[in-house]
């Protein structure tokens, strides 16, 4: 069984304006997972041409079972938090997971902004700025997969260090207590000794993923528990600002 993990940014290459869904499709196909956990992803997007990243990234990976959940509503300059209360058709921007094993159940745990802007330095800048944060979202997946059932949790937590420990804290609360196998997986926005600190989940595998062009940090993250040995790492692939992150189970 293969899980994977990618911040796709709106399925786009650095500098492109708007994305190519036949690169992107092909991309997808390529990392060949069985379970496929997506950040940054668009619907209705006018950068994404419009389109539904997460059935095109369904479609490709032959997927059984997805659900796209959105974080924000809008277009970016007009962004909106999505409050889970009504359907979203667009335009949108969020989270997405995708099995090609049947899911059982879903559930949606939605993680707030810090209240007020928070002091952050840019890389490359002298001095911080005061930046507004965003409201970010997991999703929670029962995967019927054919080890026996595993719960699958995709999330996309802040740049701001103060929120995303925040967020990862309030998300490690949601988790199941029992002991089916778990696997975190996402653009955590921090570093490995701290995520598996805070979540007390040990790497399946690990591996510079940013930038994509010349990794020098992993942000991104498969974290498990019962889940057994894995082989595999960081991948390469013609667009995002991230690579991929996959591993490959017994």
């Amino acid at each position: 069984m293969r899980i994977a993990t990618w911040n796709i940014y709106s399925g786009r290459r650095i500098g492109e304006e708007v994305a190519d869904p036949d690169r992107f499709a092909e991309a997808v196909r390529s990392l060949d997972a069985d379970l496929l956990g997506l950040q940054e992803v668009d619907l209705g997007q006018p950068r994404s041409g419009g389109h539904d990243l997460t059935g095109i990234a369904a479609e490709a990976m032959g997927a059984v079972a997805g659900r796209f959940v959105a974080a924000l509503t809008g277009v970016p300059g007009g962004w909106q938090p999505a409050d889970g209360t009504r359907a979203v058709s667009g335009p949108a921007y969020g989270n997405a997971f995708l099995s090609r094993y049947p899911v059982t159940g879903w559930r949606t745990v939605r993680l707030p902004p810090a209240p007020v802007p928070v002091p952050y330095r840019w890389p490359g800048h002298r001095l911080p700025s005061l930046e507004r944060d965003e409201p970010r979202v997991a999703i929670v997946a029962d995967v019927d997969a054919p080890g026996g059932p595993m719960t699958v949790v995709t999330t996309h937590l802040s740049f701001l260090p103060v929120s995303n420990r925040r967020q990862l804290r309030r998300l490690v609360g949601e988790l199941p207590g029992d002991d089916r196998p778990l696997a975190l997986i996402g653009d955590l926005n921090m570093r490995r000794r701290r995520a598996e600190r805070l979540t007390r989940l040990a790497p399946l595998v690990t591996g510079s993923t940013f930038p994509a062009d010349s990794p020098t940090r992993q942000i991104d993250h498969l974290l498990a528990r019962g889940l057994g040995q894995a082989t595999g790492g960081p991948v390469a692939l013609p667009l995002s600002d991230h690579q991929a992150l996959v591993a490959d189970l017994a």
